[in-house]
């Protein structure tokens, strides 16, 4: 049987591989990104599930979240948020796009 102990290391070892790959994909990722200048962030609002963490990790303060109506007749929410980029505000940084859970942000040419 696997004591206490044994499973907080193992746990811990794991911890450190998984983080060294979520890590390394972000490198990976952010190299394939398209940014800068000529490049502003885009919101496919089909996926965006509100979540808040464009808006948190975006330092131009270029994102606002908006209420949008339900398309599903079968859902009451009181709150559809989305993700609403502001053009002449992003800088192509693409830190909402790591952010992104859903990956419902790519970056486009301006």
């Amino acid at each position: 049987m696997t004591g206490l102990e044994d499973l907080a290391r193992r746990r811990q070892a794991e911890a450190k591989r998984i983080r060294a790959l979520l890590d390394g994909g972000h490198d990976a990722r952010m190299a394939d990104l398209k940014v800068g200048e000529t490049a502003v962030a885009y919101v496919k609002e089909e996926l965006c599930i509100g979540c808040d963490q464009c808006p948190l990790v975006c330092d131009d303060d270029a994102i606002d979240m908006v209420q949008r109506a339900m398309r599903s007749p079968l859902l009451e929410l009181e709150s559809n948020r989305k993700a609403v980029i502001r053009r002449d505000d992003c800088t192509g940084c693409g830190l909402c796009v790591m952010a992104c859970p859903t990956d419902a942000i790519q970056m486009i040419d301006r």
